[in-house]
């Protein structure tokens, strides 16, 4: 759940080599051809109407402390696999998913970008009493309705805190959905904080975790020392495992809300002691009878084994543990992640979701 800290985002961000997107989606010689024989021919067409801006739409949303605007941007057009992404952090921006824009495309997927209120393009109404899960849900199924997505192409994807909000969405309304994907977040944070504790924890050096075990009895989470011993020794073993951080994400997570992380996360880099600290929705698993994806990676901050337990659980549920990738599976195990998304896209649009299967 936990994201880059601003103080290593800023170091990773000067030095992040700019990714240009010199090969666009859409001219793959792969598009070309699915184009040419008329598969992807509406994928491109532009439903805008009037002033073209991209398919940015900023839509108003109803809050117990008045209206806000919260941005969204539609990626190519599919009436049947709309997948709306739910951003981590919490408060991070919708940049970091930006790496799907060279795997979806070509298969004829549509996306759609979208900052959560307090969240990048988004307004941020600066309010921690606005910092909730409930209130997310709410806005989650506002966004929903102001797109006119529904189950017969609704598809949500929540990484991190954002596959809290999306499970906590489906808890209450599956009915709307086609399909979910909850990617690199367990169902429990209790369960989040002992594998934390037992599991990563003694994984560093003796030394190391004395020094921050220190830190943090002290509660002393601004010491940069803080983070200069979790950056080498867990950072780069357990968030992203690539010598060097994507731009997209090295710019997104320096937009970070820290408001709301903190809000919600706690300042702990070993664990949840905000808002969500006693969130637990195992016993609920069960209740979800949409088709359900459990994505994690081997070195993830998160256990590989709940998350295959989490698809073991629902009704129709599918793992994808990916074997070299952390927290930021769709950056450091690349094709294994999105080879596996697009797999239970497909199948849940065809109607062939083998309950209990790992991708």
């Amino acid at each position: 759940m936990k994201l880059f800290t601003l103080s290593r985002l800023a170091a990773l961000a000067l030095g992040a080599t700019y990714l240009t997107n010199c090969n666009q989606p859409g001219v793959t010689s792969e598009t070309k051809e699915a184009a040419a024989s008329g598969t992807l021919a509406s994928y491109f067409e532009n439903p805008e109407t009037g002033v073209q801006d991209g398919n940015v739409r900023v839509i108003p949303i109803s809050t117990p402390k008045g209206k806000f605007k919260v941005w969204t941007k539609q990626f190519g057009n599919n009436p049947k696999i709309k997948v709306l992404l739910l951003n981590g952090g919490p408060g991070a921006t919708h940049e970091y998913f930006e790496c799907f824009e060279n795997f979806l495309p070509k298969e004829g997927i549509e996306f759609i970008y979208y900052d959560q209120l307090g969240c990048g393009n988004s307004d941020n109404p600066k309010d921690t009493a606005m910092w909730s899960l409930p209130r997310y849900v709410e806005e989650v199924e506002q966004v929903r309705q102001a797109l006119k997505l529904d189950n017969t192409n609704f598809y949500l994807l929540g990484h991190s805190w954002g596959g809290i909000l999306a499970a906590e969405y489906a808890f209450k309304y599956q009915q709307n959905l086609k399909g979910l994907i909850i990617s690199n977040m367990m169902m429990s944070i209790p369960a989040y904080n002992k594998y934390a504790d037992e599991v990563l924890a003694p994984q560093l050096k003796p030394e190391v975790l004395a020094e921050i075990r220190q830190i943090e009895a002290k509660k002393d989470f601004d010491n940069p020392r803080y983070m200069a011993l979790l950056e080498p020794n867990f950072y780069a073993e357990h968030l992203c495992r690539l010598p060097q951080l994507p731009e997209p994400a090295a710019r997104s997570f320096s937009k970070q809300n820290h408001s709301l992380y903190v809000t919600m996360q706690g300042p702990s880099e070993f664990g949840a002691s905000g808002k969500l600290v006693n969130w637990n929705r195992v016993p609920d698993l069960p209740k979800l009878s949409v088709p359900v994806l459990s994505i994690g990676g081997k070195y993830d901050t998160m256990d590989p084994a709940h998350m295959r337990m989490i698809a073991q659980k629902v009704q129709r549920g599918n793992a994808l543990i990916c074997p070299q990738g952390s927290h930021l599976s769709m950056y450091d195990d690349q094709q294994t992640y999105f080879k596996g998304l697009l797999t239970f896209l497909k199948a849940v649009d065809a109607g062939t979701v083998k309950p209990g299967a790992e991708l």
